[in-house]
């Protein structure tokens, strides 16, 4: 199998700390914060015959937390829901992967993921599941190793005892810029069955603007882990730039693919993505008068969000807030926000990394306030699950 390797050149630690940035976080040791606290929709690409097709969901919606999954977990980062029942969770920075039971809560450590080397940001971050998955049981996991960011997959073997359910990672690529903040990682199979990354620029901006580097940008390539057939740059895995830490994808029932961003230090993004478009960072940090940049559909200061996951379900997005510590509705008309973006449990449950579809009107929702910017409260961190309007 091929393997891909690309190297960049990863920024001092110095420069990584003084790229000033809400980054993962809500400040502490790591520079950054805005005092903005309007969130505002921005206009994007889509056309108006396209939005005029589409039905507007209500301008305003609703939440309600049905329960806690579970709780105890350490610097929880990826969820990727089993078929039937079960999730899967990954921790940071003990770089092991947990089966949790959704019906009682119970955790089952399937292993630890070799190679993982956690530091600021990095460590285990998005999983995904093979969309072959019931057929070829494999694992996908974005990880920090010593010298870089990479995707490995595993084989998943639940009939073996708890802690060697994993089999050896089988790394299908490599290469992606790392650094002691913005490592993106992220993971997502799309409706193509192509597997889809968010990286970060690793404190380094120039490199969102090059296309031939792998940082700050979403990736699109086979299972395999080789460029995927239409990428917009020919043999290469780059599917959009000009990004500056991507920690969320998803797709609405269209099919169209959007992504979360952290901004530095004036506006954290959400973004309609299309391939080979340039999203600006760092020539512009939100909304820009540059046509040759890719508008957010909604942007808000970094005191409100810092984005990480975003999951789609009854017409909206819905963004897991770090800094912010709320989880975001953005209703959606095509590819653009139908009104503005409406903030619900704020403060409640602390910093939320993760949100993931349950299926109709529910959703996954993880916290993180165990990963050193939080305030542990007894029981943290936790999965939630939620129900959405």
């Amino acid at each position: 199998m091929q393997r891909r390797a690309v190297t960049a050149v990863l920024a001092a630690t110095t420069l990584l700390l003084a790229a000033g940035c809400s980054s993962d976080g809500d400040g502490g040791d790591f520079p950054g914060g805005d005092n903005s606290t309007s969130p505002s929709s921005t206009s994007s690409k889509s056309s108006p015959t396209e939005q005029a097709a589409e039905e507007t969901p209500p301008a305003k919606g609703s939440v309600k937390v049905l329960r806690t999954v579970t709780t105890g977990l350490n610097t929880p980062w990826g969820l990727a829901p089993l078929p039937g029942s079960g999730l899967l969770v990954s921790s940071r920075d003990d770089a092991t992967i947990t089966r949790v039971d959704e019906q009682t809560g119970k955790k089952t450590e399937l292993g630890e993921v070799p190679g993982v080397s956690p530091a600021g940001e990095g460590g285990l971050m998005g999983l995904a599941l093979s969309p072959d998955f019931a057929s070829d049981h494999m694992v996908y996991a974005y990880f920090t190793s010593a010298s870089d960011n990479r995707i490995v997959r595993m084989l998943y073997d639940e009939k073996k005892p708890s802690g060697e359910q994993l089999g050896a990672p089988d790394t299908i690529f490599r290469g992606i810029p790392k650094g002691y903040i913005h490592n993106g990682g992220r993971i997502a199979f799309g409706p193509d069955k192509m597997l889809y990354a968010g990286t970060g620029e690793s404190g380094d901006t120039g490199l969102s603007q090059d296309t031939k580097s792998l940082g700050g940008k979403i990736l699109r390539m086979t299972p395999e882990g080789e460029p995927a057939p239409g990428n917009p740059f020919p043999d290469s895995p780059v599917y959009s730039y000009g990004h500056r830490n991507v920690q969320g994808l998803a797709w609405d029932d269209k099919q169209r693919l959007f992504a979360s961003e952290f901004g530095q230090d004036t506006w954290d993004e959400l973004n309609a993505i299309k391939p080979g478009d340039n999203y600006g960072w760092p020539e512009a940090e939100g909304k820009s008068d540059d046509a040759q940049y890719h508008n957010p559909i909604a942007q808000w200061g970094t005191d409100d969000a810092s984005p990480s996951g975003i999951a789609y379900a009854e017409g909206s997005l819905w963004m897991a807030g770090l800094k912010g510590q709320r989880l975001w509705r953005i209703p959606l008309k095509g590819t653009a926000a139908s009104a503005d973006p409406q903030a619900f449990l704020e403060g409640d449950y602390g910093r939320l990394r993760t949100v993931v579809s349950a299926g109709g009107d529910k959703l996954w929702l993880v916290t993180s306030n165990t990963d050193g910017r939080g305030s542990p409260k007894e029981g943290d961190d936790r999965i939630l699950e939620i129900q959405v309007s």
